[in-house]
């Protein structure tokens, strides 16, 4: 059970953006929420929180005695994967191996471009050793090297002057216990370099795979523990001591201590964490089936939850790089705020890839940027309001944005007056068709319908750009957050404790290999729950299992990861895991082959330890039909259409509207399109629908009354 000093204490979320750090303060004894946006400091990341701290401290009237805990989320190991900037780490593999990462997967990255080029390993071959040591498919030792041996391959990483090390064996996978030995006899001649063994990080098969986990993990290391270090320094400077947790990719969240010892599975934290937040908005608000879509200044990024649970899946890229391990199922869809408007050589308008980035930026920012971006089509087509945009704390230049539109109308040949107006609005529609293309294939491949969901957006662009995506993506329903801005900061402070275990065993399915089946899932439970009782004062309110199995036909490719839920039989019989297999096959691939044999290959198995839950704070009841505090015209389909404008603030529970309609805010802007209604819920949360405007509010499509919602959980199966 959560200790009473976590339960009464304050938790703050953390989350560390290249262009701001955000900061969300749960206050349980006042049940309240207190937000906090402190620009970035890229040089010192640890400086931005500190000052960060001190000013959301400030707001809340708390002291740093009150903070009960930390939770952190930040992107510094992924920034150092992707920029080629960790630390100087050696590799030793199999005699005869020294080429995997050169070699990787004999594939390029695509097939029908001559000009294509594979990604970089990265380490050079140089820093490349060989150690006469192997296992069989069964993990028995078919080599193993002498004292002699040892000695010499720790002198020869010695020399190299690593600050790490990673020793990755052939099938290493099926004897992670004697792999991690060998590199504690490495790790002993090495005072001062950590030599860490990929099998026990990361027991699944493909060895190519495996290397990155272990050799990615090691390369990142150094880099996140100065941080840490550093951060655990400054907050103590300010008087906090509370325990600090870092959120992991897999939508969880890990001790600092976890965190150190794996870094990789923090690297996509930040996206994760938003996820989990539109995950428990999702029980909250009554819509059992959304699509999270982050929209920043680069790009917009989309991940399904269904149930209460996000999807988690086993294979990302990062920087180039396959990862295999466990994360939230985020996919990038297509352009962010910032991203370029510009007409090819043809005469075609295009949106990005290439983005203004946060400097210069956007043409009305008034920083030198002169290339037009999707913030300065918001702005010419009077969705933005260049006064209010971050509360007014960054006025917006109109005449820039402006005169960036005309250089491409140019291009163009558009030579009317509304010419630039009528680039943005083509830029948008051109920016929405990609969305609504990229998200329609996601969801292809996942055997989903998009009508069947509701979409929730955050980031600073999301809100803005939603209903255009609904529109085109043919959803009906979009629920937005009441801080979209701080969303990923809020789902830092609200994740729960997470990791996942592998073994691969890759064998037939049938009565003489269930057994190990069931074996392999009982050593992984036990090792998980030995996990979850080392994060010391992360205490936990209750604990969840989740299993699953990678299963294939036999002759394919590729195994399917399937769901082995606590309502099979316990012990696991071959009959209740290979229907749960044809189940999730046929729903993927809309068939089933009941007479193939099955194989089995990995074993999964997460363990959720349930954080208290924060509380909720509810709006007053409003008049139904809030008065807009402006109007403007907007250019929408081809014309200027007068939208009322709404103040985020001023609206209370039960209000209603129909677009054309804007909602302004201090972190972003709300655009509702005509023949859409808005309607407020009791929490702030802000549901639009296509349907009629009606005068009973549980009618409306998301609206949930206080005694019928159900219970919040973000975390997702495996």
């Amino acid at each position: 059970m959560a200790s009473a000093t976590m339960t009464q204490g304050a938790r703050i979320g953390i989350d560390v953006g290249g262009t701001f750090t955000d900061f969300v303060l749960f206050d349980p004894r006042r049940n309240g929420f207190f937000y906090h946006k402190q620009p970035s400091t890229p040089s010192d990341p640890a400086q931005a929180v500190q000052h960060g701290l001190s000013a959301l401290l400030a707001k809340s009237g708390l002291a740093a005695g009150d903070v009960a805990m930390l939770l952190h989320g930040t992107t510094i190991g992924l920034n150092a994967i992707i920029q080629r900037r960790g630390a100087r780490v050696g590799l030793i593999v199999t005699e005869g191996f020294r080429d995997i990462l050169e070699i990787a997967r004999a594939r390029m990255p695509s097939s029908f471009d001559f000009h294509a080029t594979r990604e970089a390993p990265f380490l050079p071959r140089d820093r490349v050793l060989e150690i006469g040591a192997r296992f069989d498919p069964r993990g028995t030792v078919t080599r193993w090297p002498q004292d002699a041996e040892l000695d010499r391959v720790a002198y020869e990483l010695d020399a190299m002057q690593v600050d790490a090390a990673a020793l990755v064996l052939i099938n290493g996978y099926a004897n992670p216990q004697q792999e991690g030995e060998l590199a504690d006899a490495l790790q002993r001649r090495l005072p001062g370099i950590a030599v860490l063994s990929a099998a026990r990080t990361w027991p699944e098969i493909r060895e190519y795979e495996r290397t990155l986990v272990a050799g990615l993990n090691a390369y990142i290391q150094p880099l996140m523990q100065r941080y840490f270090e550093r951060l655990q320094t400054l907050t103590g400077e300010i008087g906090i001591a509370a325990p600090i947790l870092v959120t992991a990719s897999n939508g969880g969240s890990l001790s600092l201590a976890s965190a150190l010892a794996r870094p990789i599975d923090t690297v996509l934290s930040g996206p994760a964490a938003g996820v989990v937040a539109a995950t428990r908005l999702s029980n909250d608000c009554g819509e059992p089936r959304i699509i999270s879509f982050d929209m920043g200044g680069t790009s917009s990024d989309i991940a399904v939850s269904v149930g209460g649970f996000a999807e988690i899946a086993t294979r990302t890229e990062i920087g180039g790089l396959p990862l295999v391990l466990p994360v939230v199922g985020v996919s990038a869809i297509g352009a962010g705020g910032g991203s370029k408007v510009w007409a090819d050589e043809h005469g075609v308008l295009k949106v990005g890839p290439e983005s203004a980035g946060a400097d210069p930026g956007p043409a009305a920012y008034g920083r030198g940027g002169e290339d037009a971006t999707i913030t300065d089509c918001y702005l010419a087509t009077g969705i933005l309001d260049s006064a209010a945009f971050l509360g007014g704390d960054m006025p917006l230049r109109g005449d820039l944005a402006r005169a960036a539109l005309d250089r491409v109308a140019r291009r163009l040949q558009f030579d009317d007056a509304d010419a630039g107006v009528r680039v943005a609005s083509g830029a948008l529609a051109v920016a929405t068709a990609q969305m609504a293309s990229e998200l329609h294939k996601s969801l292809a491949q996942r055997g989903l319908d998009p009508a069947e969901f509701a979409l929730v957006p955050f980031g600073g662009a999301g809100p803005t750009h939603a209903n255009f995506l609904a529109e085109d993506a043919g959803l009906n329903r979009i629920v937005v957050p009441a801080k979209p801005g701080t969303f990923c900061a809020l789902g830092a402070a609200t994740a729960d404790l997470r990791r996942d275990f592998v073994r691969s065993l890759r064998v037939p399915l049938n009565e003489a290999t269930v057994s190990a089946l069931n074996a392999a899932l009982g050593a992984l439970n036990d090792e998980a729950r030995i996990w979850l009782d080392e994060q010391g004062d992360a205490l936990t309110e209750s604990t969840a299992i989740f299993r699953a199995a990678d299963m294939r036909y036999a002759g394919q490719a590729y195994e399917l990861k399937s769901a082995l839920p606590e309502s099979l039989p316990s012990p696991l019989t071959v009959a209740a895991v290979t229907e749960a297999f044809h189940a999730e096959h046929e729903r993927i691939y809309g068939f089933r082959d009941e007479h193939a044999p099955v194989e089995l290959g990995t074993v999964r198995l997460a363990i959720v330890g349930r954080m208290p839950g924060v509380g909720k704070t509810y709006l007053a009841a409003g008049s139904g039909m809030p008065t807009p505090k402006a109007h403007r015209m907007v250019y929408l389909n081809g014309n200027w259409t007068e939208a009322a404008v709404f103040a985020r603030a001023a609206l209370e529970a039960g209000d209603r509207f129909a677009g054309p309609a804007i909602v302004e805010q201090e972190d972003t802007t709300i655009l509702v399109l005509t023949g859409w209604h808005a309607h407020t819920d009791d929490q702030g949360n802000l549901h639009l629908a296509r349907t009629p405007l009606s005068a009973d509010p549980d009618s409306v499509p998301g609206a949930t009354s206080s005694s019928t919602r159900p219970q919040a959980h973000a975390e997702g199966g495996v």
